[in-house]
C-alpha cells in the first residue's frame, strides 16, 4: 500500500469504530429471540443480492471495472445509516440494529467470499483482475483492519467505557465523514473529465442496482410473511449497502480505480435519497 491507501484505510477504520460505538452487545439478543426476521435480512443481504448482481453483470455488457464495483458493493454489509432510516420510516428499529450488527461481523468472512466467487465466475471481471494483478483474497486483510478490529474495539469501549464513548461519538463521526468526503472530492477532481462525460451512465447503473437491492429485501420479507415494520427494516437493510467500506477496499486494494470508485461513491449518495424517500412515504402511512 502507498501512503494514500494507508491513510484511507485509517479513515475507514475510524469510521467503523465510531459506528461500533452505537452498537451494544444486548442488541444481538434479538437474533436468538427472533431469528426468522434477522435470518431473512441476512439471506437477502449475503445470498440473494450478490447472486442477482452477478447474474446482471453476466447479462449486460459493461466495463469490467464497473461490473467489479457492482459486485463489491453487493458483497458489502448494510451500513449503520439504515438504522436511522428504518426508525424514521416507522420500521422495526431493533431488528434493523440486529441485522446491521450481525451483518458487520459476518462480513469479515462473507464479503471477501462473495466478492471472490462472483468476480471469478464472471469472465470479464476475472480477466480484468488478472490483468491488473489484484488478488481478491487480499480483501481479507483490509476487512480485518478496517472492519473487524475497529468493531471489536468499539463494542468493548461501549461496554466498559461509557463516558469516553459519549465524548467520542460525535467528533469521530464528523471526522470520518469529512475525511472520506475529501478523498472522494480529490478523486473526482483528478478524473473530472471522465466524470463529466459519464455521470449519467454511472448514475443509471447505481439507481437500477439500488432498486434491485430494495426489491429483493422487500420481496424476501413479504414472502417470509413478516409484519409491516419488519418488512420495512429488511427492505432498508438490503437496499442500503456500506458503500464507505467499499470505498475503503477500492482505495486500499484497487488503487482508487475510477470506475469502481464512481459506483461506490454514487451508491453512497443515491441510497440516502432512495432510503429517505421510502421512509417518508412509509411515515405518511399508518403501520398495520
Amino acid at each position: 500500500m502507498n501512503k494514500q491507501q494507508l491513510l484511507l484505510s485509517a479513515v475507514l477504520a475510524t469510521m467503523m469504530f465510531s459506528i461500533a460505538l452505537d452498537l451494544r452487545l444486548r442488541d444481538f439478543r434479538d437474533v436468538a429471540q427472533k431469528p426468522l426476521p434477522v435470518l431473512c435480512g441476512l439471506v437477502a443481504q449475503f445470498v440473494f443480492l450478490p447472486l442477482a448482481t452477478w447474474l446482471v453483470t453476466l447479462a449486460v455488457d459493461l466495463p469490467p471495472n464497473v461490473e467489479a464495483g457492482m459486485l463489491l458493493v453487493a458483497a458489502c454489509p448494510c451500513g449503520s445509516l439504515s438504522n436511522f432510516v428504518t426508525h424514521y420510516g416507522r420500521g422495526n428499529t431493533a431488528l434493523s440494529v440486529s441485522i446491521t450488527g450481525v451483518a458487520s461481523l459476518l462480513a469479515l468472512v462473507l464479503t471477501p467470499l462473495n466478492f471472490s466467487w462472483t468476480v471469478a465466475a464472471n469472465p470479464a471481471t476475472s480477466t480484468w483482475l488478472r490483468s491488473i494483478a489484484i488478488d481478491p483474497n487480499g480483501i481479507w486483510l483490509s476487512l480485518i483492519f478496517m472492519l473487524g478490529i475497529p468493531l471489536a474495539l468499539g463494542l468493548l469501549c461501549q461496554a466498559h467505557l461509557p463516558g469516553l464513548t459519549r465524548r467520542l461519538k460525535k467528533p469521530l463521526g464528523i471526522f470520518g465523514l469529512c475525511a472520506l468526503g475529501l478523498f472522494i472530492v480529490a478523486a473526482v477532481i483528478k478524473d473530472r473529465h471522465l466524470l463529466l462525460q459519464n455521470l449519467g451512465f454511472y448514475l443509471l447503473i447505481v439507481v437500477f442496482h439500488n432498486a434491485l437491492g430494495l426489491s429483493l429485501g422487500y420481496g424476501s420479507a413479504w414472502l417470509t410473511g413478516l409484519s409491516v415494520p419488519d418488512r420495512r427494516a429488511v427492505t432498508v437493510e438490503v437496499g442500503m449497502q456500506n458503500s464507505g467500506l467499499a470505498l475503503g477496499i477500492i482505495g486500499a486494494q484497487f488503487n482508487g480505480d475510477f470506475g469502481m470508485l464512481m459506483i461506490a461513491s454514487l451508491w453512497g449518495i443515491w441510497h440516502i435519497v432512495s432510503g429517505f424517500t421510502l421512509a417518508m412515504s412509509w411515515r405518511a402511512r399508518p403501520v398495520a
